[in-house]
């Protein structure tokens, strides 16, 4: 066994900091961009008049960064080499996420908006596997072209962790001599919508409510007659480019099908996959970075006349989470490893369950180090000087998309006794 970060990685990342150094920082701090990361960032980046969405200033600054990162070749590394990319494997992935979170708050890598100069595409790997070729050139090279642009459109008001009792409805209807399908229903929380060129629309076209099967992926162009933008939810953390959606007689051809009539929801499987493992990693990296700023503080701070940091009750909640950080990244890091040596739709039925247990976990401890960080660093922690607030309030969405934890430790207790995976059986009577 080696637990060695292999040498390759360590040459390149210092080759990303050197990049963060003398590109990206310096975009911060010109023509006043720095108001994005200091205490009015929410502000800053918010446009209140306009529902609440990113202010153009902002997503134009994400723009030149992602631009800047791609020429310096960084922003595609994850993706295939035939798409301009390094093949950059889930550990370098997972390595890189969690030391740029380390950093703090940044242009380099900021995961309000999923944002960083290292690009995450799970919609590259799932057109990969499931589309045609038409739709691999149209939207892989076209997403990194930025003339497509695709929403993930799962989850409905009334519908979010029991996906497969989704009220959307897809009927089929031959318009105009084309075969096709007319979609009705609801969706929400479809991140992205108002820069989306297309949304992934999920809809029910055979079986009954509940069964995974029969559930079908259509690629829905944005705009579209029947395809209504209701309301953009506000949220936890702003800015929000969350809408609710209305879906009526939304017509779309066969060729809109992504995968396989009635399979969509390995589709679903595909795309969550990678994200949670790389946002695990995020927020690894994020529960470190509150933990080393207490250290720091701790060691600084002296109220009656002696370090913050002597005191237990400000020790040991800081080893336990210490203890924690250290523990996890060896399972991020092992699960990355695994996924990399597997075939991409495998990861469902072996290790679905190691991803959900990285994923649940990192989510949840990020957000008790980003309180208790608040705690040490008293009224100053408490306040938006500090990130704390910020990055709480960021990745405490991530306990509940990206499948809630509660459902995450159900497809881990699945595995556990034997009802899903490689335990399957196991335990079942003769």
């Amino acid at each position: 066994m080696d637990f060695a970060i292999p040498q390759e990685l360590e040459h390149y990342y210092a080759e990303l900091e050197a990049f963060i150094e003398n590109t990206i920082d310096p975009m911060v701090a010109r023509d006043d961009n720095i108001r994005f990361f200091d205490h009015r960032r929410e502000d800053a980046r918010t446009d209140w008049e306009r529902g609440g969405l990113p202010s153009h200033d902002w997503e134009e600054l994400l723009r030149e960064c992602r631009k800047a990162a791609d020429e310096a070749g960084h922003w595609r590394f994850s993706a295939p080499k035939k798409y301009g990319g390094k093949d950059g494997s889930n550990l370098w992935m997972a390595v890189i996420r969690d030391r740029f979170a380390q950093r703090g708050l940044g242009l380099h890598n900021d995961l309000q908006n999923e944002h960083s100069i290292v690009g995450n595409f799970p919609f590259v790997a799932m057109f990969e596997t499931f589309g045609t070729e038409e739709q691999k050139q149209e939207f892989i090279n076209g997403g990194f072209e930025g003339t497509r642009r695709v929403a993930f459109g799962l989850t409905e008001p009334d519908h979010g962790s029991d996906a497969t009792w989704m009220e959307t409805r897809a009927v089929r209807e031959t318009r105009d001599g084309v075969d096709g399908w007319r979609i009705d229903g609801e969706k929400m929380w479809i991140t992205g919508m108002h820069v989306a060129t297309h949304c992934a629309m999920f809809a029910r076209t055979s079986g009954h409510n509940g069964k995974p099967s029969g559930i079908t992926c259509f690629l829905v162009p944005n705009p579209t007659p029947g395809l209504e933008i209701e309301e953009w939810m506000w949220t936890f953390n702003m800015p929000t480019d969350h809408p609710r959606l209305s879906v009526n007689d939304v017509w779309v051809p066969d060729s809109a099908i992504l995968g396989r009539e009635g399979g969509g929801l390995a589709l679903a499987q595909s795309f969550v996959h990678q994200n949670r493992i790389r946002q695990a990693a995020s927020s690894l990296g994020a529960a470190q970075y509150c933990i080393e700023q207490s250290v720091r503080y701790a060691r600084t701070r002296k109220p009656f006349g002696e370090e913050l940091a002597k005191n237990q009750a400000i020790q040991f909640p800081l080893v336990e989470l210490a203890t924690q950080c250290e523990m996890l990244r060896l399972l991020i890091y092992k699960t990355a490893w695994d996924m990399d040596n597997m075939p991409h739709e495998d990861i469902e039925k072996t290790i679905s369950d190691k991803v959900s247990m990285c994923n649940y976990w990192a989510n949840r401890l990020v957000c008790e180090a980003a309180d208790r960080a608040m705690q040490v660093h008293g009224g100053i922690g408490y306040s938006r000087h500090k990130p704390f607030e910020h990055i709480y309030r960021h990745h405490r969405r991530y306990r509940i998309t990206e499948g809630a934890e509660e459902i995450q430790m159900r497809k881990v207790a699945a595995y556990l006794f034997g009802y899903m995976g490689p335990r399957r059986g196991t335990f079942d009577e003769a």
